[in-house]
């Protein structure tokens, strides 16, 4: 084998082992995720405030932050506590915990004020957000299901038409792995999943297909975003919590933008206690 062919070869091998490592982690995570998701109630709750509280403590180390723990404590501190008010269905608790929260990091953040305060917020949305979406007791875990289906196969799809198809960069400055032809082709594994979703009766073909494609889009949206953030700050990984994934910004940054876009969405059709109505009934 000649010098140019063995470096190839070389590089294929750890992203080989990265595939592996994925397929590894999400065989035990998704089932899990999944029971939860359909306990919903108070293991739902935990799940998501542990993740929210992970998803700030890796915003504060990206922007530099992972050691102001006047910043960490009082938010992580919000965050916990709203999720027991969630828990106990105490949803105006939660909120008024939340804004008091955002106050106190805005206030003692000794620099980077702005990104402090943005952190919280993306965590503290993250979390009213996926537990709104889970509330409804007859349709938040179909509603649920559908949204983190659609994140779902819109990575791994976008992830295997990306690599199988290549072609150009989507935004090569931002995230230089992901190309256009993997965007569409997790775009058209969410249709697939809105197509599943209506012929197993849970909602109308039509409203899913757009639904489907708007939070699909949203998804693609929120990886970019993430991307653009570590980028700025020099970041490859939030974390290396999972394996083959890096940490819970990389894994839940589909999943966060999609469920914030899916919980405004049903809220304003369904009201706080009906965002799984307002999603999956037309």
């Amino acid at each position: 084998m000649t010098e140019p062919e063995a470096a190839p070869a070389a590089a294929s091998r750890p992203d080989s082992r990265n595939l592996v490592m994925r397929i590894a982690a999400a065989v035990v995570l998704i089932p899990l995720a999944v029971a939860i998701a359909y306990a919903g109630g108070f293991l739902w709750a935990t799940l998501v405030t542990l993740a929210a509280i992970g998803l700030f403590v890796e915003w504060l180390a990206i922007v530099g932050l992972a050691g102001a723990m006047r910043v960490i404590v009082p938010g992580v501190a919000a965050l916990a506590i709203a999720g027991l008010c969630f828990a106990f269905g105490r949803l105006d608790a939660a909120l008024i915990v939340l804004a008091v929260g955002f106050v106190a990091v805005v206030a003692i953040a000794p620099e980077r004020r702005s990104w402090a305060a943005a952190g919280f917020l993306y965590a503290a949305a993250a979390e009213i957000a996926s537990v709104l979406v889970r509330l409804d007791p007859v349709k938040g875990f179909a509603a649920l299901m559908f949204v983190l289906l659609i994140v779902w196969v819109t990575d791994s799809g976008g992830y295997f038409a990306g690599r199988g198809i290549g072609g150009p960069k989507l935004w090569p400055r931002v995230s230089p792995k992901k190309t256009w032809a993997g965007a569409i082709g997790g775009f058209a594994a969410s249709l697939a999943v809105a197509i599943s979703f209506a012929v197993l009766d849970l909602g109308r073909m039509g409203p899913l297909l757009m639904l489907a494609a708007v939070l699909s889009v949203v998804s693609q949206l929120g990886d970019l975003f993430e991307s653009a953030v570590k980028r700025r700050f020099g970041v490859k990984d939030s974390s290396h919590i999972i394996p083959g994934h890096g940490g819970l910004m990389d894994r839940l940054d589909g999943f966060v933008a999609a469920v914030i876009v899916a919980a405004v969405f049903g809220f304003l059709r369904g009201g706080a206690d009906g965002v799984g109505r307002g999603l999956m009934v037309w």
